[in-house]
């Protein structure tokens, strides 16, 4: 599979490719798949579930950054029927989700409601903050969705006098859960 080309920036950076591909890896994505994006900024994991699920809705409250998305979405190769919607989650969320992230925490707990209401199979949240990791976690707790957390660090080498040193990336914590078995929604194949 190709790289992600993401020329147009939102201002905001995106998820990092290694971060996705663990993201990827955890969502598991199949033709069958629904996959929805809450936040979608430049487009990164936009794109890349649209070469994997079989349809993909992008929710994002800023106009600026979903044309962001709509553009560097037209530099990449996708099979995925692609729906941008530019609205503030979970307004505009669809109930027919087989997996969801959130690359951002802003109005994560309704979010959350809404994946727990509608019975979600794979929900995932990154988050960058130790604080806002700990209050999400216990928000997945409470609607009963978490499974697993994850927390990784990416370092990047570059040369120092000769010889390899690193610089290293944000911390990133990757809270892991699903909705189905409590909904009684059937999986559907994705792997977490």
């Amino acid at each position: 599979m190709s790289r992600v080309a993401l020329p147009h920036d939102a201002k905001a950076g995106p998820t990092k490719p290694e971060v996705r591909a663990v993201l990827l890896s955890k969502l598991g994505l199949t033709d069958a798949d629904h996959f929805v994006e809450v936040g979608s900024c430049t487009g990164a994991v936009t794109i890349e579930a649209a070469r994997r699920a079989g349809r993909v809705t992008a929710v994002e409250r800023k106009e600026s950054r979903l044309e962001t998305t709509r553009k560097n979405l037209a530099e990449n190769e996708t099979t995925a029927a692609v729906d941008l919607r530019a609205t503030e989650a979970p307004a505009g969320l669809p109930d027919d989700a087989d997996a969801l992230f959130l690359g951002g925490s802003r109005n994560y707990e309704a979010v959350l409601d809404h994946a727990a209401e509608t019975g979600v199979d794979r929900v995932i949240m990154n988050v960058s903050r130790l604080e806002v990791a700990g209050a999400a976690t216990e928000a997945f707790r409470e609607r009963g969705l978490l499974e697993d957390v994850v927390q990784f660090q990416v370092s990047h080498g570059y040369e120092l006098a000769g010889a390899t040193s690193f610089d290293s990336d944000n911390p990133v914590y990757m809270l892991i859960g699903s909705a189905s078995e409590a909904n009684g929604k059937p999986t559907s194949g994705g792997q977490r």
